[in-house]
């Protein structure tokens, strides 16, 4: 397994799980970067969680299940996924909180205004996961044989 940053490409090892109709489902183990550290086992401070990355490709049928693939994606592709996932959100509370705040003085209203912001916030990057899945998408770029 392996993760790294080359010719401005975010890459991956994984293994593929499930084909169907021109999408590829390829399991993904993402470690922190405690994960490799020696003395990780002792301060429990590691951490690694399977992911299933699908893929759209157009040619599907020639992979096979089990098979080691390199799924990869831009540096574009990366810092759009982790605006949508954390920076907007960031952002969203904190000018909710704020603004609630300053027009309420109640810091109990200003909280759960902003924590139901981010509900609705993550209601809709769901309701466009698939507008989003076009843009934040991963490629297979090599087979590793």
């Amino acid at each position: 397994m392996f993760y790294r940053l080359m010719n401005g490409k975010i890459r991956h090892s994984g293994v593929i799980d499930s084909i169907a109709e021109g999408v590829v489902k390829v399991r993904i183990l993402q470690q922190s970067a405690c994960a490799a550290c020696k003395v990780a086992g002792y301060c429990h401070a590691s951490e690694s969680k399977e992911k299933l990355v699908d893929i759209s490709c157009d040619n599907a049928a020639a992979y096979h299940l089990g098979q080691e693939v390199v799924v990869s994606a831009s540096q574009q592709v990366a810092f759009r996924a982790v605006l949508l996932g954390f920076g907007a959100p960031l952002f969203i509370l904190v000018v909710v909180l704020a603004v609630v705040l300053r027009l309420t003085g109640s810091e109990v209203t200003a909280a759960i205004s902003a924590m139901g912001s981010l509900v609705l916030y993550y209601a809709v990057l769901w309701l466009l996961r698939g507008q989003i899945g076009r843009r934040v998408s991963f490629e297979i770029e090599e087979l590793k044989k």
